[in-house]
C-alpha cells in the first residue's frame, strides 16, 4: 500500500503516486514526495520540503523541521533533498532560517544516522555524512566529501570536494577541497585514496599534491601561498582548488599539521 492507514498525510502535501509512506510516519505542511520514495514508519517531514526521486527517509528522521536558531520568526523557508539521498535513523535536517531562504543537500547523499545538517547549509552531491556529524548553520559541504563519524563542523564553514575528514574532528576553520582533516581542523595531506577511486588523472593527483606542498609545506605565509598556487595551477582541479581560496572565507582557513584551532 503506497500510503499506510496509520501514516498522518496533511492535504497540503504532494506524494507521488509512487512513492510509499510507512506506518506512523508524520508528512506536515506543503511537503512534495516525489517518484519511487520511500518514506519509512514514524519519520518526520514537515515545512516546504522538497524530496527529489527515490529518496529514503528512515525510522524517526526529522526532514525540513523548524531551524534552532532563536531568530526565526516562522516564516516561509525551504528545504530541498536531491533525488536518490538517503536520509537514516534519527537524522535531522532543517530548513532555512531567513525568509524565503533554503537547506539544501544535493544527490544521491548519505545521512547516515544521528547526523544533523543545519539551517540554510548547502550539502553538494555525493556527499556522506557519518553517523553523529553535525553541522551547524550556513555550513557548505562541496561535491564527495566524505566527513567521517562525529564530526562538528562549525558554522559559516566551508568543506571543498573530495574533502575527506577523520572520525572525531573538530572543523572550525574553511577545509580546502582534495585534502585530509585531523583533530582540531588540522589539513594532513591529500586525500589520495578518494581522487584514485573518483578516476583523477596522474596530472591532476600531481598537481593537487604540489598544491599542498605550496600551502602547507613551504612555510609562505598562507595568503601568500594562494597567490603562489594560483599563478601555477593548470589542470581543472586545481583551478578549482585555487578558486576555493580566493573565495571569500569568514572562518579563515585549516593548520598545517601539529597546529591546532589557531
Amino acid at each position: 500500500m503506497p500510503i499506510h492507514p496509520t501514516a498522518i498525510v496533511d492535504p497540503a502535501a504532494e506524494i507521488d503516486a509512487t512513492a510509499s509512506i510507512g506506518p506512523y510516519a508524520v508528512i506536515e505542511g506543503h511537503v512534495c514526495v516525489g517518484a519511487g520514495c520511500r518514506i519509512y514508519p514514524h519519520a518526520y517531514l514537515s515545512g516546504w520540503t522538497e524530496l527529489g526521486a527515490n529518496c529514503q527517509v528512515h525510522p524517526s528522521a526529522v526532514v525540513g523541521h523548524l531551524p534552532q536558531d532563536l531568530k526565526f520568526d516562522g516564516s516561509r523557508s525551504w528545504c530541498r533533498i536531491g533525488a536518490g539521498t538517503i536520509i537514516r535513523e534519527g537524522a535531522s535536517i532543517h530548513r532555512g532560517t531567513e525568509p524565503d531562504s533554503e537547506t539544501v543537500v544535493g544527490r544521491n547523499c548519505f545521512i547516515m544516522a544521528a547526523a544533523h545538517v543545519g539551517h540554510n547549509c548547502v550539502v553538494g552531491d555525493e556527499v556522506k555524512l557519518a553517523n553523529a556529524v553535525l553541522l551547524a548553520g550556513h555550513v557548505t559541504v562541496g561535491n564527495a566529501a566524505f566527513i567521517s563519524g562525529g564530526v562538528v563542523v562549525h558554522q559559516f564553514c566551508r568543506i571543498g570536494e573530495y574533502a575527506m575528514v577523520a572520525g572525531g574532528s573538530r572543523i572550525t576553520m574553511d577545509a580546502p577541497p582534495f585534502f585530509m582533516f585531523l583533530h582540531d581542523s588540522e589539513c594532513v595531506g591529500v586525500n589520495l585514496v578518494g581522487l584514485r577511486r573518483a578516476g583523477f588523472s596522474r596530472e591532476e593527483i600531481a598537481e593537487i599534491r604540489e598544491a599542498y606542498r605550496i600551502l602547507y609545506r613551504t612555510g609562505r605565509a598562507f595568503c601568500a601561498a594562494i597567490d603562489d598556487l594560483a599563478a601555477v595551477v593548470q589542470t581543472a582541479p586545481g583551478r578549482r582548488l585555487a578558486a576555493f581560496l580566493q573565495a571569500p572565507t569568514k572562518r579563515g582557513f585549516c593548520n598545517p599539521p601539529g597546529r591546532r584551532g589557531d
